[in-house]
């Protein structure tokens, strides 16, 4: 004897709404096997189960109900088996690009949770080994603003002539160096030639604390004390990374250099 599901039950077999069943039914795409002509109530078989669940699984490829509906509707079944073993070859291709986009992302939360460890032992400052990196200081930028960061890197390539222009690139990362009271945002070089402006920050461990704009000044100080009290090292420059953390805003890395 054959089993009927109520159209809760079916819905709940294949993970949808019965509000879901009934468009379906509407629109022809899968009507159930039974019907009572009297309280006009739904009932399927297994049956259309497997079409429920063939219908919804094609709809994660992004598919039109109209589109799905055509394709069931072949006479020919070997069109039909065609068409899902196309399907089945997006899907694995689909699930693979997750399964990498899944995998950046583990990489990623192992990293912030391994920063997120390090500021918790070290009560929110951190040692990070940092290679050598060659800067181009600005001449007139000493503060982020919303308009230079809006395009921040071509302010330091309209810096370089025109004849020199296609030697220089930059990472794209914009930072504040301090030296003598004095400020100026920087771009670090990928490529470059020798021009006046440019400056070495040299490699090694540096002191690091991450800050918003509203405790900057605070962060910092407490920054270089540590350095001159902790590591015995008397700074004579800062660099402070500016990490936009969203639309219209940003925050910062405290950087002190401490040891070669």
């Amino acid at each position: 004897m054959e089993k009927y599901l109520s159209v809760g039950e079916a819905a709940k077999a294949v993970h949808t709404t019965s509000e879901t069943l009934r468009h379906y039914d509407r629109i022809g795409l899968v009507k159930p096997s039974k019907k009572d002509e009297w309280t006009n109530y739904r009932y399927y078989t297994e049956q259309d189960i497997v079409r429920l669940n063939t219908v919804r699984a094609l709809q994660l490829m992004d598919l039109p109900l109209q589109e799905i509906k055509k394709v069931l509707e072949y006479d020919d079944l070997e069109k039909i088996v065609d068409f899902l073993e196309q399907a089945e070859k997006k899907a694995d291709e689909k699930i693979a690009a997750l399964q990498y986009s899944r995998s950046k992302i583990q990489l990623a939360k192992a990293d912030y949770e391994r920063k997120l460890q390090e500021c918790k032992k070290t009560g929110g400052t951190f040692i990070k080994d940092v290679p050598e990196r060659i800067i181009l200081l600005s001449d007139t930028l000493e503060i982020p603003t919303l308009d230079n960061l809006w395009n921040y890197l071509s302010h330091f390539y309209d810096k370089v002539s025109p004849a020199l222009k296609e030697q220089f690139s930059f990472e794209d990362l914009a930072g504040i160096y301090t030296e003598n009271g004095i400020a100026r945002l920087f771009a670090v070089c990928i490529r470059y030639v020798d021009i006046e402006g440019l400056k070495v920050l040299p490699k090694g461990k540096y002191l690091c604390a991450n800050c918003t704009e509203k405790n900057r000044e605070q962060i910092l100080r407490e920054l270089i004390h540590t350095a001159k009290t902790k590591y015995g090292v008397e700074p004579s420059f800062t660099v402070q990374l500016i990490i936009v953390s969203g639309i219209l805003h940003w925050n910062y890395e405290v950087q002190i250099y401490i040891e070669s």
